[in-house]
C-alpha cells in the first residue's frame, strides 16, 4: 500500500514537473516572440440544467504544430473571465465569478472540409463565491474545467470561428459534495 501511494506520488510530482517546464518554456517564446499579446479573443454564451453563464477570455497559441497522416494537431493556452447564475429562486439574484486558464489540443482531421476542427482542454477554475443553484451546491472555489469542442475557421484568412462546446466543472472528488456542473457553450472567436 505504502509503495502505490509512493508509486502515485512520484507520478503526479514527475507530470508536474513535466506541465510546468512546457509551460515555461512556452511562456519565455510566446514572450519574446509577441510579448503578452494574445492570439484570439472570443466570448461565449453557455446553459446548464441549473444555470446558464457568459464567458470572455483570450488564448495564446503553443510554438508547436505536428502533421499527422490523420490530421494537424496544434494547441493553445486559454485564459478566461466568466459570470454564471444559478436557476431558482435561492440563487437567481447570486451571480458567480470563474477565472480560468486551460491549456487546449485542437486537431483539424485531412478528411474534414478546410476549417472544420475539434478541440479538448481540462484546466483549473476558481469560481467565487462557492457556486450553488437550488439542485445544486459545490464544496469548493477550485474546480477543473474540462471540454470536448467542434467548431468551425471562417472568413477571411480563416480569422474567426465559431464552435459548439460541452464542459463540465466539478472538483474531482478534492471534496464533497461534487455534483458539477454541464455546461452547452457556442463560443465566437476572432484572430488577429
Amino acid at each position: 500500500m505504502k509503495l502505490r501511494l509512493l508509486s502515485r506520488l512520484m507520478a503526479g510530482t514527475v507530470g508536474s514537473v513535466l506541465l510546468c517546464t512546457g509551460l515555461h518554456a512556452f511562456a519565455q517564446e510566446s514572450v519574446a516572440r509577441n510579448g503578452l499579446r494574445p492570439s484570439s479573443l472570443f466570448a461565449q454564451l453557455g446553459v446548464a440544467e441549473h444555470g446558464h453563464e457568459g464567458t470572455f477570455g483570450a488564448t495564446w497559441d503553443l510554438p508547436w504544430r505536428h502533421d499527422f497522416d490523420c490530421c494537424v494537431a496544434t494547441g493553445y493556452v486559454e485564459a478566461a473571465i466568466g459570470r454564471w447564475s444559478g436557476n431558482g429562486d435561492n440563487a437567481s439574484s447570486v451571480w458567480f465569478t470563474q477565472v480560468g486558464l486551460t491549456p487546449v489540443l485542437r486537431l483539424q482531421p485531412r478528411s474534414w472540409p478546410q476549417g472544420l476542427f475539434a478541440e479538448a482542454g481540462i484546466g483549473a477554475n476558481v469560481i467565487v463565491p462557492i457556486y450553488h443553484s437550488d439542485n445544486k451546491h459545490f464544496s469548493t472555489a477550485f474546480n477543473f474545467g474540462d471540454h470536448l469542442a467542434i467548431g468551425r475557421q471562417f472568413g477571411e484568412d480563416r480569422k474567426q470561428e465559431v464552435a459548439l462546446r460541452l464542459q463540465h466543472f466539478s472538483n474531482a472528488g478534492i471534496r464533497h459534495p461534487n455534483p458539477g456542473e454541464n455546461f452547452v457553450q457556442l463560443r465566437y472567436g476572432r484572430r488577429f
